[in-house]
């Protein structure tokens, strides 16, 4: 075997329940990582199992500097190595060999290139495209008959048929004339009388792109119910232990195998809710928007006049000057991208592990129908938490608001099992919108007083008013402010999103702070926010947060520290948070809390009480109040990004697609005609102070001039 390293790493097998040593010998020819239990059954041939490197995928974990994962053949391998040196040379070599096992298909191209003849092109041209769709076509049967054996296994298991202590995951079952020893391995399935009913399913094969195109899971990936995990895997049925099979060292197996099928899987980390059935568009439905001008330069109250793009306003009257749809209430939020997947893997093998993908274009397929100044603003969704802050008589019941409110603020921005990525915000693109507070909003006033000088000109003095702005793009950074005038209370904060490659996921580093002001008390609480990760990208997208957290007051001395966990390669439960709240001067917190951030979570404190903190999924969301489109400005984000959301919901990708490049390609022209004129950009709503972005006219500036 002609190998280019070698060397030993630990993987995890489900069997030991742990990490086991093993001989591992790398052939780059064969793409092949073969492991032996010793180096001396290296020697003598006896091969354990290997992993077939030919379109894997390789993931790290942004927490840990010594474990990585291969996915390929729909399993997921865990390595650990000694040391980060260790594992970076096992990746590098890796990266490689995969690298070069996925670059053939790009052979047809430069030969399609070097074509003189207009015959040899298309004879060519033709082989390619028989390849692809000979491929696909495989993919999909393999497809096929795992979703078959899973219905099986769901329909036996409900005849009471076989045990749920080893959840089969879908492997790949040989030939029937591959020579089978019997083992004692039980039969489990067989694929169900019906296969048509299989074929109903809406997966069909996705086509590879034209031209090299990056696509990430960007900030921002709740599972489904057969998303990632970390059960174990059993046996698969009519598969004979691969120690039995006669295998020579220099062959290489058409899949990935262990001898006793126990490596550490990512359970049901392919097969996922892909065959939910897709809902039918209406060829009738929402017409495209006429064209708005661009005589709008300054804020306006909104009027009665016939909405310009009623299609969108999704049922609001024109006595109604709101909108409170959410983009993401409407169908078809939920599908996974399994019919994108050739398209990912394609995109995956042009980026590198630890690749900074601020500046990657990302295709338009995974975006989520709204900009991400819009998705900030779901840290106000329970805008009543937010101005009971101000509401506390003590510092130290503050300081308990602050952290139940910061800690609500979160699962409002997942609406759906599938995590989207939101619109990269154009450079001065806007959000605005408001809250009425629950009171306000039992008995509405049709002449409600307006707060002329605030943030939000046409919202009442006891709504929450925010704001948010794109400040930069190179860095991406945005800004946002929120504050309730009755209440004395405003929120300011900047973010600066720094996306990273892990392979089979993409983790964002949300980079800056925020400060919530009570301003009747002079209190200021500053607090960071934690990193996301969207994982299984191949699949079903997920989200969750990993990092730790502070929330601290300088004046009353209050500090909270959060931290919100990653789920672990290895067992654990998925959006654990736990938090402590400290007083002045003490190492010991007087409230600890723990549970899920998307769930209940727990409050235990110093006198020994237990009580539920805060229960999310009892928690009704108040829906915000946007302006109708034909109202705004034409740099708000809905307007800004509404021909994209139009034909995302209509499902046409390409004009999405071409409506994106538009808005992406006005950008880049109005940079080269500053850079030209050597101007910078000018900010709309927010400015630089030092290493934060503050908001020209906060509440706390209003009220100090009124008072002088």
């Amino acid at each position: 075997m002609a190998s280019i390293m070698e060397g030993p790493l630990s993987k995890w097998t489900n069997v030991m329940k742990g990490w086991q040593y093993r001989w591992f010998v790398l052939d780059y020819n064969a793409g092949l990582l073969s492991y032996y239990t010793s180096k001396d059954k290296m020697m003598r041939g006896s091969r354990r199992g290997c992993v077939r490197l030919r379109g894997a995928v390789i993931g790290i974990d942004d927490e840990d500097d010594s474990t990585f994962t291969i996915t390929v053949d729909q399993k997921t391998f865990h390595f650990q190595a000694r040391d980060a040196d260790e594992r970076e040379k096992w990746i590098h070599a890796l990266e490689g060999t995969i690298l070069r096992h996925t670059l053939q298909l790009r052979l047809f191209d430069e030969k399609i290139k070097d074509c003189k003849e207009d015959e040899s092109r298309r004879k060519i041209e033709n082989l390619k495209e028989t390849t692809c769709s000979m491929v696909e076509s495989i993919k999909h049967c393999i497809v096929l008959l795992q979703i078959a054996k899973d219905q099986s296994n769901e329909q036996q298991h409900a005849n009471g048929l076989i045990s749920t202590i080893n959840p089969v995951d879908g492997i790949y079952q040989p030939p029937l004339d591959t020579p089978v020893v019997n083992t004692t391995m039980p039969t489990q399935t067989t694929l169900p009388a019906d296969v048509s009913q299989v074929c109903k399913s809406d997966q069909r094969p996705s086509t590879l792109p034209v031209g090299p195109v990056v696509t990430v899971m960007g900030s921002l990936q709740t599972p489904t119910p057969n998303s990632t995990g970390s059960g174990p895997s059993g046996p698969s049925s009519g598969i004979a232990s691969p120690a039995h099979i006669p295998l020579p060292s220099h062959s290489v197996p058409d899949f990935s195998y262990s001898s006793s099928e126990d490596e550490f899987y990512d359970a049901d980390e392919f097969y996922q809710s892909s065959t939910s059935p897709k809902h039918c568009i209406d060829p009738s439905g929402p017409a495209a928007a006429p064209p708005l001008t661009n005589e709008e330069t300054a804020l306006k109250r909104p009027d009665t006049t016939e909405s310009l793009n009623s299609s969108m306003s999704n049922g609001t009257t024109d006595a109604d000057p709101f909108d409170s749809h959410d983009d993401r209430d409407d169908e078809g939020e939920g599908e996974s991208v399994e019919e994108h997947k050739s398209v990912i893997m394609h995109l995956l093998s042009q980026v590198r592990l630890g690749m900074d993908l601020t500046k990657v274009v990302l295709p338009t397929f995974i975006l989520e129908r709204r900009s991400l100044l819009e998705m900030y603003a779901d840290f106000f969704a329970h805008p009543d938490l937010f101005v009971s802050i101000a509401e506390q008589p003590e510092p130290r019941e503050r300081m308990v608001q602050v952290v139940k409110w910061y800690l609500s603020a979160f699962h409002a921005g997942r609406k759906g099992s599938v995590a989207k990525k939101p619109y990269n915000p154009i450079l001065g693109e806007v959000f605005y919108c408001h809250w009425d507070l629950p009171s306000e909003a039992e008995e509405p006033s049709p002449h409600t007083e307006t707060v002329s000088e605030g943030p939000v000109p046409w919202s009442s003095p006891n709504s929450v008013c925010f704001v948010a702005e794109q400040v930069s793009h190179h860095p991406p950074i945005s800004a946002f402010y929120a504050e309730c005038l009755n209440k004395k209370i405003q929120f300011n904060a900047h973010i600066w999103t720094k996306s990273k490659f892990l392979g089979m996921s993409i983790g964002v580093h949300n980079i800056g702070q925020g400060c919530v002001s009570c301003l009747e008390h002079d209190e200021h609480y500053i607090l960071t926010f934690p990193n996301g990760y969207g994982r299984s990208i191949l699949t079903v997208p997920w989200v969750e947060l990993g990092g730790e957290c502070n929330i601290s007051c300088s004046k009353s001395g209050y500090s909270a520290n959060i931290v919100f966990h990653t789920k672990p390669f290895y067992g654990g439960k998925k959006h654990r948070i736990t938090a402590e709240i400290f007083s002045p001067n003490d190492k010991k917190s007087f409230c600890s809390i723990e549970g899920e951030w998307n769930g209940v979570m727990y409050a235990k404190w110093a006198t020994g009480e237990n009580t539920v903190f805060i229960d999310t999924k009892r928690m009704g969301i108040i829906k915000k109040k946007v302006r109708k489109l034909e109202d705004q400005l034409e740099y708000e984000s809905r307007r800004l990004w509404r021909d994209v959301t139009l034909n995302l919901k209509l499902k046409d990708i390409d004009a999405a697609t071409e409506a994106k490049h538009r808005l992406e390609e006005k950008q880049r022209a109005e940079a080269r005609d500053r850079k030209e004129n050597e101007q910078q950009w000018e900010t709309r709503l927010f400015h630089e102070d030092g290493e934060c972005w503050v908001y020209d006219d906060p509440l706390l500036k209003r009220l100090a001039s009124q008072r002088h």
